[in-house]
Protein backbone atom coordinates (compact mmCIF):
# COMPACT_ATOMS: atom_id res chain seq x y z
CA UNK A 1 0.00 0.00 0.00
CA UNK A 2 1.90 3.48 -0.92
CA UNK A 3 2.93 4.88 2.32
CA UNK A 4 5.27 7.12 3.24
CA UNK A 5 6.94 5.18 5.76
CA UNK A 6 7.44 1.31 6.71
CA UNK A 7 4.03 -0.85 6.79
CA UNK A 8 3.44 -4.19 8.04
CA UNK A 9 -0.45 -4.95 6.18
CA UNK A 10 -1.92 -7.04 8.99
CA UNK A 11 -4.34 -8.82 6.54
CA UNK A 12 -4.45 -8.83 2.67
CA UNK A 13 -6.07 -10.43 0.33
CA UNK A 14 -4.61 -11.70 -3.03
CA UNK A 15 -7.17 -13.47 -5.30
CA UNK A 16 -10.60 -11.52 -6.58
CA UNK A 17 -13.76 -13.16 -5.67
CA UNK A 18 -15.45 -13.71 -9.19
CA UNK A 19 -18.62 -12.82 -7.53
CA UNK A 20 -17.10 -10.08 -5.79
CA UNK A 21 -18.63 -6.29 -7.49
CA UNK A 22 -16.80 -5.62 -10.18
CA UNK A 23 -15.74 -9.15 -10.88
CA UNK A 24 -12.67 -8.50 -11.07
CA UNK A 25 -12.18 -6.45 -14.06
CA UNK A 26 -10.70 -3.59 -12.28
CA UNK A 27 -11.98 0.03 -13.37
CA UNK A 28 -15.16 0.51 -15.70
CA UNK A 29 -16.48 3.98 -17.46
CA UNK A 30 -19.32 5.99 -15.44
CA UNK A 31 -22.26 4.75 -17.13
CA UNK A 32 -21.28 1.09 -15.82
CA UNK A 33 -20.77 2.05 -12.34
CA UNK A 34 -23.71 2.85 -11.14
CA UNK A 35 -24.81 -0.76 -11.20
CA UNK A 36 -21.35 -1.89 -9.58
CA UNK A 37 -21.40 0.50 -7.44
CA UNK A 38 -25.01 -0.21 -5.70
CA UNK A 39 -24.03 -3.99 -5.96
CA UNK A 40 -21.13 -3.05 -4.29
CA UNK A 41 -22.60 -1.26 -1.77
CA UNK A 42 -25.00 -4.17 -1.07
CA UNK A 43 -22.16 -6.99 -0.91
CA UNK A 44 -20.12 -4.50 1.64
CA UNK A 45 -23.04 -4.41 4.33
CA UNK A 46 -23.26 -8.14 4.39
CA UNK A 47 -21.91 -9.77 7.58
CA UNK A 48 -21.22 -8.28 10.97
CA UNK A 49 -17.69 -8.88 11.84
CA UNK A 50 -15.99 -6.03 11.59
CA UNK A 51 -12.53 -7.42 9.87
CA UNK A 52 -14.42 -9.00 7.40
CA UNK A 53 -15.83 -5.91 6.76
CA UNK A 54 -12.80 -4.04 6.22
CA UNK A 55 -11.25 -6.57 3.70
CA UNK A 56 -14.75 -6.21 1.64
CA UNK A 57 -14.34 -2.52 1.61
CA UNK A 58 -10.62 -2.74 0.05
CA UNK A 59 -11.14 -5.05 -2.18
CA UNK A 60 -14.57 -3.45 -3.86
CA UNK A 61 -12.59 -0.27 -3.98
CA UNK A 62 -9.81 -1.64 -5.63
CA UNK A 63 -12.07 -3.22 -7.81
CA UNK A 64 -14.21 -0.42 -8.92
CA UNK A 65 -11.44 2.20 -9.35
CA UNK A 66 -8.87 -0.17 -10.92
CA UNK A 67 -6.39 -0.37 -8.74
CA UNK A 68 -3.80 -2.71 -7.94
CA UNK A 69 -3.60 -1.69 -3.72
CA UNK A 70 -6.25 -0.74 -1.47
CA UNK A 71 -5.89 -0.24 2.47
CA UNK A 72 -7.99 1.19 5.47
CA UNK A 73 -5.96 2.91 8.16
CA UNK A 74 -8.23 2.27 11.68
CA UNK A 75 -7.86 5.77 13.65
CA UNK A 76 -6.93 4.79 17.21
CA UNK A 77 -8.43 5.76 20.23
CA UNK A 78 -6.61 9.26 21.14
CA UNK A 79 -6.80 10.17 17.23
CA UNK A 80 -3.20 10.68 16.82
CA UNK A 81 -1.91 7.40 14.76
CA UNK A 82 -3.56 4.38 13.67
CA UNK A 83 -4.26 0.90 15.84
CA UNK A 84 -4.92 -0.88 12.64
CA UNK A 85 -3.91 -1.37 8.80
CA UNK A 86 -5.98 -3.74 6.25
CA UNK A 87 -4.71 -3.87 2.69
CA UNK A 88 -5.73 -5.52 -0.72
CA UNK A 89 -3.20 -6.65 -2.95
CA UNK A 90 -0.12 -7.53 -0.98
CA UNK A 91 1.53 -10.75 -1.25
CA UNK A 92 1.78 -12.56 1.78
CA UNK A 93 6.03 -12.69 1.53
CA UNK A 94 6.08 -8.81 0.54
CA UNK A 95 4.14 -8.16 3.73
CA UNK A 96 6.89 -9.94 5.85
CA UNK A 97 9.68 -8.40 3.98
CA UNK A 98 8.65 -4.75 4.52
CA UNK A 99 8.28 -5.83 8.43
CA UNK A 100 6.22 -3.17 10.67
CA UNK A 101 2.96 -1.71 9.69
CA UNK A 102 2.64 2.07 9.35
CA UNK A 103 1.98 3.83 12.78
CA UNK A 104 0.24 6.72 10.48
CA UNK A 105 1.92 9.70 12.60
CA UNK A 106 4.33 11.14 9.96
CA UNK A 107 4.16 11.17 6.14
CA UNK A 108 0.79 11.19 3.48
CA UNK A 109 -1.01 8.75 6.30
CA UNK A 110 -0.27 11.09 9.09
CA UNK A 111 -1.64 14.14 6.75
CA UNK A 112 -4.65 12.14 5.77
CA UNK A 113 -4.63 11.81 9.26
CA UNK A 114 -4.37 15.36 10.73
CA UNK A 115 -6.74 16.59 7.68
CA UNK A 116 -9.03 14.29 6.67
CA UNK A 117 -9.95 15.51 3.47
CA UNK A 118 -10.10 13.71 0.22
CA UNK A 119 -6.38 13.60 -1.68
CA UNK A 120 -5.43 12.74 -5.22
CA UNK A 121 -2.04 13.01 -6.68
CA UNK A 122 -1.00 11.60 -10.07
CA UNK A 123 2.43 10.77 -8.49
CA UNK A 124 2.64 10.23 -4.46
CA UNK A 125 6.60 10.25 -4.56
CA UNK A 126 6.71 14.13 -5.72
CA UNK A 127 4.61 15.16 -3.08
CA UNK A 128 6.80 17.29 -0.63
CA UNK A 129 5.01 14.96 2.65
CA UNK A 130 6.00 11.98 1.33
CA UNK A 131 8.88 10.27 3.51
CA UNK A 132 9.54 7.16 0.88
CA UNK A 133 8.38 3.39 1.03
CA UNK A 134 10.48 1.03 2.70
CA UNK A 135 12.95 -1.72 1.55
CA UNK A 136 10.66 -4.36 -0.58
CA UNK A 137 7.71 -2.08 -0.74
CA UNK A 138 6.10 -2.35 -3.81
CA UNK A 139 6.75 1.03 -6.80
CA UNK A 140 3.77 2.81 -6.56
CA UNK A 141 2.71 6.25 -8.03
CA UNK A 142 -0.91 7.25 -8.48
CA UNK A 143 -2.78 7.82 -4.86
CA UNK A 144 -6.25 8.06 -3.66
CA UNK A 145 -7.18 8.64 -0.34
CA UNK A 146 -10.39 9.74 0.92
CA UNK A 147 -11.92 9.39 4.79
CA UNK A 148 -13.81 6.87 6.26
CA UNK A 149 -16.58 8.47 8.83
CA UNK A 150 -19.13 6.46 11.16
CA UNK A 151 -21.98 8.12 12.90
CA UNK A 152 -20.20 11.70 11.99
CA UNK A 153 -16.93 11.12 13.62
CA UNK A 154 -13.40 9.81 11.69
CA UNK A 155 -13.20 6.37 11.58
CA UNK A 156 -10.11 5.80 9.23
CA UNK A 157 -8.93 6.34 5.99
CA UNK A 158 -9.59 4.82 2.70
CA UNK A 159 -6.04 4.72 0.43
CA UNK A 160 -5.58 3.27 -3.44
CA UNK A 161 -2.93 3.41 -5.46
CA UNK A 162 -1.20 1.99 -8.36
CA UNK A 163 -4.02 2.48 -10.97
CA UNK A 164 -4.13 -0.01 -13.27
CA UNK A 165 -2.02 1.01 -17.16
CA UNK A 166 -0.51 3.41 -15.46
CA UNK A 167 -3.10 5.70 -15.08
CA UNK A 168 -4.20 8.62 -12.55
CA UNK A 169 -7.14 8.40 -10.87
CA UNK A 170 -10.13 11.03 -12.01
CA UNK A 171 -13.02 12.91 -10.46
CA UNK A 172 -15.27 9.60 -11.27
CA UNK A 173 -12.68 7.34 -9.43
CA UNK A 174 -13.04 9.70 -6.57
CA UNK A 175 -17.10 10.21 -6.36
CA UNK A 176 -17.32 6.52 -6.54
CA UNK A 177 -14.67 5.94 -3.66
CA UNK A 178 -16.84 8.70 -1.40
CA UNK A 179 -20.39 7.18 -2.50
CA UNK A 180 -18.71 3.79 -1.10
CA UNK A 181 -17.09 5.23 1.67
CA UNK A 182 -20.35 6.67 3.00
CA UNK A 183 -21.88 3.37 2.47
CA UNK A 184 -18.73 1.89 4.18
CA UNK A 185 -19.34 4.14 6.96
CA UNK A 186 -22.92 2.85 7.96
CA UNK A 187 -21.16 -0.89 7.26
CA UNK A 188 -18.61 -0.62 9.92
CA UNK A 189 -20.90 1.10 12.02
CA UNK A 190 -22.98 -1.75 12.24
CA UNK A 191 -20.16 -4.16 12.87
CA UNK A 192 -19.10 -1.93 15.45
CA UNK A 193 -22.31 -1.95 17.52
CA UNK A 194 -22.79 -5.87 16.82
CA UNK A 195 -19.05 -6.43 18.38
CA UNK A 196 -19.61 -4.06 21.13
CA UNK A 197 -22.90 -5.76 22.26
CA UNK A 198 -21.16 -9.16 21.91
CA UNK A 199 -18.03 -7.72 24.28
CA UNK A 200 -20.32 -6.81 26.85
CA UNK A 201 -22.18 -10.14 26.30
CA UNK A 202 -19.02 -12.12 26.88
CA UNK A 203 -18.17 -9.71 29.90
CA UNK A 204 -21.77 -9.73 31.31
CA UNK A 205 -21.00 -14.30 31.20
CA UNK A 206 -17.75 -13.39 32.60
CA UNK A 207 -19.26 -12.01 35.46
CA UNK A 208 -22.03 -14.30 35.68
CA UNK A 209 -19.53 -17.16 36.11
CA UNK A 210 -17.29 -15.87 38.73
CA UNK A 211 -20.13 -14.74 40.68
CA UNK A 212 -21.03 -18.59 40.37
CA UNK A 213 -17.73 -19.94 41.45
CA UNK A 214 -17.45 -17.49 44.62
CA UNK A 215 -20.90 -18.49 45.71
CA UNK A 216 -20.77 -22.25 44.70
CA UNK A 217 -19.35 -22.78 48.28
CA UNK A 218 -16.28 -24.65 47.26
CA UNK A 219 -12.28 -23.94 47.37
CA UNK A 220 -11.69 -20.15 47.67
CA UNK A 221 -8.42 -20.63 46.08
CA UNK A 222 -10.02 -22.42 42.74
CA UNK A 223 -12.89 -19.51 43.15
CA UNK A 224 -10.18 -16.76 42.80
CA UNK A 225 -8.72 -18.76 39.80
CA UNK A 226 -11.72 -18.61 37.91
CA UNK A 227 -11.76 -15.09 38.37
CA UNK A 228 -8.07 -14.85 37.47
CA UNK A 229 -8.90 -17.35 34.80
CA UNK A 230 -12.42 -15.30 33.49
CA UNK A 231 -10.55 -11.78 33.39
CA UNK A 232 -7.47 -13.02 31.27
CA UNK A 233 -9.90 -14.38 28.60
CA UNK A 234 -12.08 -11.86 28.74
CA UNK A 235 -9.75 -8.74 28.73
CA UNK A 236 -7.32 -10.69 25.90
CA UNK A 237 -4.44 -9.88 28.06
CA UNK A 238 -1.72 -12.57 29.01
CA UNK A 239 -2.45 -12.56 32.76
CA UNK A 240 -4.43 -12.81 35.28
CA UNK A 241 -3.76 -11.65 38.72
CA UNK A 242 -5.85 -11.29 41.45
CA UNK A 243 -4.25 -9.89 44.39
CA UNK A 244 -5.46 -9.77 48.14
CA UNK A 245 -3.66 -8.00 51.37
CA UNK A 246 -0.35 -10.10 52.39
CA UNK A 247 -0.86 -11.77 55.71
CA UNK A 248 2.78 -10.24 56.67
CA UNK A 249 5.10 -6.89 55.63
CA UNK A 250 1.70 -5.01 53.76
CA UNK A 251 1.57 -4.99 50.06
CA UNK A 252 -0.71 -7.44 48.09
CA UNK A 253 -0.34 -11.06 47.34
CA UNK A 254 -0.51 -12.70 43.85
CA UNK A 255 -3.20 -15.43 45.38
CA UNK A 256 -4.43 -16.69 42.18
CA UNK A 257 -2.48 -16.50 38.81
CA UNK A 258 -3.78 -17.33 34.83
CA UNK A 259 -0.85 -17.17 32.17
CA UNK A 260 1.25 -19.68 30.03
CA UNK A 261 3.77 -21.63 31.07
CA UNK A 262 5.24 -21.62 34.86
CA UNK A 263 3.12 -19.90 37.53
CA UNK A 264 6.05 -17.43 38.24
CA UNK A 265 4.00 -14.69 39.53
CA UNK A 266 2.07 -17.04 41.92
CA UNK A 267 2.60 -15.50 45.58
CA UNK A 268 4.30 -12.21 44.47
CA UNK A 269 4.20 -9.58 46.37
CA UNK A 270 3.37 -5.84 45.38
CA UNK A 271 5.40 -3.55 47.39
CA UNK A 272 3.10 -1.17 49.62
CA UNK A 273 5.35 2.01 48.83
CA UNK A 274 4.52 1.10 44.94
CA UNK A 275 2.48 3.99 43.56
CA UNK A 276 -0.02 1.31 41.92
CA UNK A 277 -0.29 -0.36 45.12
CA UNK A 278 -1.08 3.17 47.41
CA UNK A 279 -3.64 3.92 44.50
CA UNK A 280 -5.19 0.68 44.31
CA UNK A 281 -5.70 0.58 47.78
CA UNK A 282 -7.11 3.59 47.67
CA UNK A 283 -9.84 2.63 45.72
CA UNK A 284 -8.71 4.00 42.39
CA UNK A 285 -7.62 2.54 38.99
CA UNK A 286 -4.28 2.39 37.41
CA UNK A 287 -3.73 2.40 33.55
CA UNK A 288 -0.78 2.22 31.74
CA UNK A 289 0.43 1.86 28.09
CA UNK A 290 4.13 0.41 29.21
CA UNK A 291 4.43 -1.52 32.55
CA UNK A 292 7.61 -2.22 32.13
CA UNK A 293 8.89 1.92 32.01
CA UNK A 294 5.84 3.10 34.05
CA UNK A 295 7.65 3.70 37.43
CA UNK A 296 4.13 3.10 39.29
CA UNK A 297 4.03 0.21 38.68
CA UNK A 298 7.92 -1.27 39.68
CA UNK A 299 7.54 -3.88 42.31
CA UNK A 300 4.17 -5.14 41.11
CA UNK A 301 3.92 -8.61 39.24
CA UNK A 302 3.08 -6.59 35.77
CA UNK A 303 6.05 -4.30 35.78
CA UNK A 304 7.29 -6.69 32.97
CA UNK A 305 4.43 -6.81 30.80
CA UNK A 306 3.09 -3.88 28.71
CA UNK A 307 -0.32 -2.78 28.64
CA UNK A 308 -1.72 -3.40 32.01
CA UNK A 309 -5.14 -2.29 33.67
CA UNK A 310 -4.71 -2.47 37.76
CA UNK A 311 -8.39 -2.62 39.36
CA UNK A 312 -9.75 -1.69 42.73
CA UNK A 313 -11.85 -5.24 43.86
CA UNK A 314 -13.79 -2.51 45.54
CA UNK A 315 -17.31 -3.23 47.63
CA UNK A 316 -18.65 -0.36 49.17
CA UNK A 317 -15.84 1.66 51.15
CA UNK A 318 -14.10 -1.89 51.80
CA UNK A 319 -11.27 -2.13 49.08
CA UNK A 320 -10.41 -6.25 49.20
CA UNK A 321 -7.53 -6.09 47.15
CA UNK A 322 -6.84 -5.82 43.19
CA UNK A 323 -7.22 -7.77 39.98
CA UNK A 324 -4.36 -7.05 37.62
CA UNK A 325 -4.81 -7.83 33.43
CA UNK A 326 -1.77 -7.13 31.91
CA UNK A 327 -0.75 -7.41 28.02
CA UNK A 328 2.39 -8.34 26.17
CA UNK A 329 5.30 -5.66 25.49
CA UNK A 330 4.27 -3.88 22.40
CA UNK A 331 0.72 -4.81 22.31
CA UNK A 332 -2.16 -2.84 21.96
CA UNK A 333 -3.44 -0.41 24.67
CA UNK A 334 -6.35 -0.92 26.22
CA UNK A 335 -9.34 0.90 24.87
CA UNK A 336 -12.11 2.72 26.89
CA UNK A 337 -14.49 0.51 26.27
CA UNK A 338 -12.39 -2.58 27.42
CA UNK A 339 -11.39 -0.28 30.57
CA UNK A 340 -14.61 -0.04 31.40
CA UNK A 341 -16.15 -3.42 31.11
CA UNK A 342 -12.99 -4.57 33.04
CA UNK A 343 -13.51 -2.10 36.32
CA UNK A 344 -17.77 -3.12 36.23
CA UNK A 345 -16.48 -6.66 35.84
CA UNK A 346 -13.89 -6.06 38.90
CA UNK A 347 -16.44 -4.45 40.79
CA UNK A 348 -19.10 -7.28 40.06
CA UNK A 349 -16.08 -9.88 41.48
CA UNK A 350 -15.65 -7.48 44.44
CA UNK A 351 -19.22 -7.83 45.54
CA UNK A 352 -19.18 -11.88 44.79
CA UNK A 353 -16.19 -11.90 46.83
CA UNK A 354 -17.57 -10.07 49.69
CA UNK A 355 -20.53 -11.65 49.63
CA UNK A 356 -18.64 -15.42 49.75
CA UNK A 357 -16.55 -14.54 52.46
CA UNK A 358 -19.63 -13.23 54.83
CA UNK A 359 -20.81 -17.03 53.57
CA UNK A 360 -17.32 -18.29 54.55
CA UNK A 361 -17.43 -16.70 58.27
CA UNK A 362 -20.84 -18.27 58.57
CA UNK A 363 -19.79 -21.69 57.89
CA UNK A 364 -16.71 -21.39 59.79
CA UNK A 365 -18.63 -20.10 62.79
CA UNK A 366 -21.38 -22.93 62.08
CA UNK A 367 -17.75 -25.30 62.48
CA UNK A 368 -16.57 -23.71 65.66
CA UNK A 369 -20.07 -23.90 67.35
CA UNK A 370 -20.17 -27.52 66.38
CA UNK A 371 -16.37 -28.18 67.96
CA UNK A 372 -18.00 -26.13 71.08
CA UNK A 373 -20.48 -28.51 71.35
CA UNK A 374 -18.46 -31.99 70.39
CA UNK A 375 -16.44 -30.31 73.06
CA UNK A 376 -18.63 -29.96 75.40
CA UNK A 377 -20.67 -33.62 75.12
CA UNK A 378 -17.07 -35.03 75.54
CA UNK A 379 -16.76 -33.44 78.21
CA UNK A 380 -19.76 -33.89 80.16
CA UNK A 381 -20.80 -36.78 78.88
CA UNK A 382 -18.00 -39.51 77.74
CA UNK A 383 -15.14 -38.40 80.10
CA UNK A 384 -17.86 -38.66 82.98
CA UNK A 385 -18.83 -42.14 81.67
CA UNK A 386 -15.29 -43.14 81.46
CA UNK A 387 -14.72 -41.96 84.81
CA UNK A 388 -17.58 -44.03 86.53
CA UNK A 389 -16.71 -47.08 84.45
CA UNK A 390 -13.01 -46.80 85.41
CA UNK A 391 -14.48 -45.91 89.53
CA UNK A 392 -16.20 -49.04 89.27
CA UNK A 393 -13.27 -51.29 87.86
CA UNK A 394 -10.86 -50.13 90.84
CA UNK A 395 -13.54 -51.50 93.02
CA UNK A 396 -14.08 -54.73 91.32
CA UNK A 397 -10.51 -55.05 91.32
CA UNK A 398 -10.24 -54.68 94.83
CA UNK A 399 -13.23 -56.92 96.29
CA UNK A 400 -11.79 -59.42 93.27
CA UNK A 401 -9.35 -62.63 94.99
CA UNK A 402 -8.31 -63.70 92.01
CA UNK A 403 -4.69 -62.12 91.05
CA UNK A 404 -5.37 -62.68 87.00
CA UNK A 405 -8.74 -60.61 87.40
CA UNK A 406 -7.05 -58.07 89.13
CA UNK A 407 -4.45 -58.00 86.72
CA UNK A 408 -7.02 -58.02 84.01
CA UNK A 409 -9.14 -54.96 85.48
CA UNK A 410 -5.76 -53.06 86.34
CA UNK A 411 -4.70 -52.83 82.74
CA UNK A 412 -8.75 -51.90 81.66
CA UNK A 413 -8.17 -49.15 84.34
CA UNK A 414 -4.83 -47.51 83.01
CA UNK A 415 -6.04 -47.85 79.21
CA UNK A 416 -9.19 -45.86 80.37
CA UNK A 417 -7.07 -43.34 82.06
CA UNK A 418 -4.96 -42.57 79.16
CA UNK A 419 -8.58 -42.78 77.09
CA UNK A 420 -9.72 -40.23 79.66
CA UNK A 421 -6.56 -37.76 79.01
CA UNK A 422 -6.25 -38.24 75.24
CA UNK A 423 -10.30 -37.09 75.18
CA UNK A 424 -9.38 -34.12 77.39
CA UNK A 425 -6.47 -32.65 75.11
CA UNK A 426 -8.89 -33.26 71.91
CA UNK A 427 -11.42 -31.24 74.36
CA UNK A 428 -8.40 -28.48 74.54
CA UNK A 429 -7.71 -28.81 71.06
CA UNK A 430 -11.62 -27.83 70.53
CA UNK A 431 -11.97 -25.45 72.26
CA UNK A 432 -8.91 -23.38 71.03
CA UNK A 433 -9.44 -20.32 68.62
CA UNK A 434 -6.91 -20.26 65.90
CA UNK A 435 -5.55 -16.99 67.18
CA UNK A 436 -4.23 -19.28 70.69
CA UNK A 437 -2.63 -21.84 68.99
CA UNK A 438 1.07 -21.22 67.90
CA UNK A 439 2.27 -20.49 64.33
CA UNK A 440 4.54 -23.77 64.00
CA UNK A 441 3.79 -25.81 61.50
CA UNK A 442 3.09 -28.98 63.18
CA UNK A 443 0.08 -26.77 64.97
CA UNK A 444 -1.39 -25.33 61.66
CA UNK A 445 -1.92 -29.37 60.38
CA UNK A 446 -3.03 -30.89 63.30
CA UNK A 447 -5.85 -27.87 63.40
CA UNK A 448 -6.33 -28.22 59.48
CA UNK A 449 -6.84 -31.75 60.39
CA UNK A 450 -9.29 -31.15 63.39
CA UNK A 451 -11.49 -29.07 61.10
CA UNK A 452 -11.54 -31.66 58.42
CA UNK A 453 -12.39 -34.48 61.20
CA UNK A 454 -16.04 -32.39 61.81
CA UNK A 455 -17.19 -32.85 58.10
CA UNK A 456 -15.49 -36.44 57.53
CA UNK A 457 -16.93 -37.89 60.60
CA UNK A 458 -13.59 -39.01 61.95
CA UNK A 459 -9.92 -38.01 62.49
CA UNK A 460 -7.72 -38.62 59.55
CA UNK A 461 -4.55 -40.82 60.85
CA UNK A 462 -1.62 -38.44 60.92
CA UNK A 463 2.27 -38.80 61.27
CA UNK A 464 5.54 -36.19 61.18
CA UNK A 465 8.72 -37.02 60.17
CA UNK A 466 11.77 -35.07 60.38
CA UNK A 467 12.19 -31.07 61.62
CA UNK A 468 8.95 -30.38 60.30
CA UNK A 469 8.65 -26.36 62.55
CA UNK A 470 12.24 -26.01 61.70
CA UNK A 471 13.12 -26.77 58.49
CA UNK A 472 10.23 -25.68 56.90
CA UNK A 473 10.23 -21.67 55.59
CA UNK A 474 6.93 -19.79 56.13
CA UNK A 475 5.70 -19.41 52.11
CA UNK A 476 6.51 -23.49 51.67
CA UNK A 477 4.67 -23.87 54.94
CA UNK A 478 1.68 -21.38 53.92
CA UNK A 479 1.06 -23.40 50.91
CA UNK A 480 2.07 -27.14 52.20
CA UNK A 481 -1.18 -26.26 54.78
CA UNK A 482 -3.58 -24.62 51.74
CA UNK A 483 -2.57 -27.92 50.26
CA UNK A 484 -3.93 -29.99 52.81
CA UNK A 485 -6.95 -28.28 52.95
CA UNK A 486 -7.93 -28.75 49.03
CA UNK A 487 -6.97 -32.43 49.40
CA UNK A 488 -8.81 -33.18 52.41
CA UNK A 489 -11.63 -31.26 51.24
CA UNK A 490 -11.46 -33.52 47.72
CA UNK A 491 -11.62 -36.40 49.97
CA UNK A 492 -14.80 -35.02 51.97
CA UNK A 493 -16.91 -33.74 48.90
CA UNK A 494 -15.70 -36.25 46.17
CA UNK A 495 -13.79 -38.95 47.52
CA UNK A 496 -16.59 -40.11 50.14
CA UNK A 497 -13.30 -41.70 51.73
CA UNK A 498 -13.90 -43.64 55.39
CA UNK A 499 -10.20 -43.72 56.14
CA UNK A 500 -7.92 -40.91 55.36
CA UNK A 501 -3.98 -40.65 56.21
CA UNK A 502 -1.40 -37.66 56.34
CA UNK A 503 2.04 -37.41 56.10
CA UNK A 504 4.23 -34.51 56.36
CA UNK A 505 7.54 -35.72 55.73
CA UNK A 506 10.36 -32.99 56.26
CA UNK A 507 13.33 -35.03 55.57
CA UNK A 508 12.40 -36.02 51.73
CA UNK A 509 14.93 -35.79 49.08
CA UNK A 510 13.63 -33.87 45.55
CA UNK A 511 14.92 -34.83 42.49
CA UNK A 512 18.31 -33.03 41.73
CA UNK A 513 19.36 -33.62 46.19
CA UNK A 514 17.60 -30.77 47.02
CA UNK A 515 16.38 -30.88 50.35
CA UNK A 516 12.52 -30.49 50.34
CA UNK A 517 9.27 -30.96 52.30
CA UNK A 518 6.19 -34.07 51.32
CA UNK A 519 2.80 -34.27 52.15
CA UNK A 520 1.17 -37.18 51.48
CA UNK A 521 -2.55 -37.40 51.42
CA UNK A 522 -4.44 -40.92 51.11
CA UNK A 523 -7.83 -42.23 51.01
CA UNK A 524 -10.00 -45.06 50.39
CA UNK A 525 -12.16 -43.40 48.25
CA UNK A 526 -13.77 -44.15 44.96
CA UNK A 527 -10.91 -42.77 43.43
CA UNK A 528 -10.76 -40.03 40.32
CA UNK A 529 -13.10 -40.82 38.01
CA UNK A 530 -12.89 -40.55 34.50
CA UNK A 531 -13.29 -37.10 32.86
CA UNK A 532 -13.80 -35.77 36.47
CA UNK A 533 -12.82 -32.55 37.39
CA UNK A 534 -9.21 -31.84 37.73
CA UNK A 535 -9.51 -28.04 38.73
CA UNK A 536 -8.17 -28.71 42.78
CA UNK A 537 -5.57 -31.17 41.64
CA UNK A 538 -4.66 -28.09 39.60
CA UNK A 539 -4.51 -26.01 42.23
CA UNK A 540 -2.14 -28.33 43.93
CA UNK A 541 0.43 -28.40 41.00
CA UNK A 542 0.09 -24.95 40.46
CA UNK A 543 1.39 -24.46 44.40
CA UNK A 544 3.74 -26.88 43.77
CA UNK A 545 5.53 -25.42 40.90
CA UNK A 546 5.18 -21.98 41.98
CA UNK A 547 7.61 -23.06 44.65
CA UNK A 548 9.87 -25.06 42.31
CA UNK A 549 8.07 -28.83 43.45
CA UNK A 550 5.75 -31.20 42.03
CA UNK A 551 2.51 -33.28 42.85
CA UNK A 552 1.36 -36.22 41.46
CA UNK A 553 -1.28 -38.51 42.25
CA UNK A 554 -1.00 -42.47 43.17
CA UNK A 555 -3.09 -45.49 44.13
CA UNK A 556 -4.98 -44.52 47.62
CA UNK A 557 -5.39 -46.66 50.72
CA UNK A 558 -8.59 -48.97 49.43
CA UNK A 559 -8.05 -52.53 48.52
CA UNK A 560 -5.98 -53.23 45.53
CA UNK A 561 -4.98 -49.67 45.35
CA UNK A 562 -8.55 -48.19 45.19
CA UNK A 563 -8.65 -44.70 46.56
CA UNK A 564 -6.01 -41.87 46.20
CA UNK A 565 -3.40 -40.96 47.34
CA UNK A 566 -1.91 -37.07 46.67
CA UNK A 567 1.92 -36.14 46.82
CA UNK A 568 2.70 -32.66 47.21
CA UNK A 569 6.01 -31.76 47.54
CA UNK A 570 8.68 -28.12 47.45
CA UNK A 571 11.63 -27.36 48.57
CA UNK A 572 12.33 -26.81 52.60
CA UNK A 573 13.20 -23.00 51.45
CA UNK A 574 12.70 -20.77 48.57
CA UNK A 575 15.06 -18.74 46.45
Amino acid sequence: MAAPEPEHPRHTRHDRDPAAPGGGSGGSGPADRVPQLLDAMRWVGTGLERHATLDRICQTAAQLTGARYAAIGVVDADGTGLADFVTYGVPAETEREIGRRPDGRTGLLGALLHHPEPLRLADLTTDPRAAGLPPGHPPMRSFLGVPIRVHGEVFGNLYLTEKRGGARFDEGDLHTVQVLAAGAGTAIGNARLYEAARQRERWIDGSVAVTTALLSGGDADEALSVVAEQARALAGASAGIVLLPAAEGGGLEAVAVSCDGPHSLLGAIADERSPAVAAVLAGEPVITTDAAGDPRTAGTPVDRFGPALLLPLRSGDRVLGALAVPRAPGARPFTGTERTLATRFASQAAVALRVAEAQRDRERLAVLEDRDRIARDLHDLVVQRLFTAGMTLENAQRTSAVPAVQDGVGRAVDELDTTIQEIRTAVFALQQGPAEAPAGLRTRVLREIAMAAVTLGFTPAHRFTGPVDSAVSEPTGKNLVAALREALSNAYRHARAHRVEVVVDASAVLPGGRPGVRLTVADDGVGIPPGGRRSGLRNLARRAESLGGSCHCGPGLGEDGGGTSVAWEAPLRTA
